[in-house]
């Protein structure tokens, strides 16, 4: 792999979801992209025993395991603003056995599928997020493959990313702030996913209490 970016696209007005979808395929497509198969990531959300997610008051600390279909291999196990653990399979295993410690916020599934396209030396990943059965937003991955430090390729893969997002194409990710100079890993797309997915999620359970009140 090289280096990754990974954003959120906003909806068009008037369009939903799918629609959006399409038309940002559709301007990858026009500039010669082509399909290279499919992709997911997934993410369930676990909370220390006792805890609930989005609760009040608590100390409690939420624990994020993901998969991806590009490592089928590894599990992704993450705290929020804290380490990433990169671990085998069998940690999906474990954590059944943990119950006790972490319980399953299985309403708080999200995964986002979608088509992989090949352009050049990029690799772009265009997603559905859903959370249940509903479409809640659009995840875009661009990979830059000859590459492995953010710093020296940064500049060039705003200006491809632009070409087909144009103003909605992303600033720095937080992540890449202390990747300058270093080597990218996978596990720093995992930390953006796992970002991204929980800004949507909030979004949707603030829409869903204000809608409430």
């Amino acid at each position: 792999m090289g280096v990754t970016c990974v954003t959120q696209f906003p909806l068009v007005e008037g369009k939903s979801v799918q629609q959006t979808v399409e038309i940002l395929t559709r301007k990858l497509e026009q500039l010669g992209a082509e399909k290279q198969g499919t992709f997911f990531v997934d993410c369930e959300t676990y909370h220390t025993a006792g805890t609930a997610v989005g609760s009040t008051g608590q100390s409690g600390k939420l624990l994020y395991i993901m998969h991806c279909s590009e490592y089928p291999l590894s599990t992704f196990a993450l705290f929020e603003n804290g380490p990433c653990l990169v671990a085998d399979q069998n940690l999906d295993v474990l954590m059944i056995k943990l119950k006790g410690f972490f319980q399953n916020a299985k309403a708080n599934k999200m995964e986002t599928r979608g088509t992989r396209y090949q352009y050049c030396d990029f690799l772009v990943k265009i997603g559905t997020v859903t959370m249940g059965q509903s479409g809640r937003g659009i995840s875009v991955e661009v990979d830059y493959c000859p590459c492995a430090v953010p710093g020296d390729c940064w500049n060039l893969m705003v200006e491809f990313m632009q070409s087909f997002m144009g103003s909605h194409a992303p600033t720095v990710p937080p992540v890449f702030n202390s990747k300058h100079d270093a080597l990218y890993t996978p596990a720093d797309t995992m930390v953006q996913y796992m970002e991204l997915l929980n800004k949507i999620r909030k979004h949707q359970q603030g829409t869903v209490t204000g809608m409430r009140l």
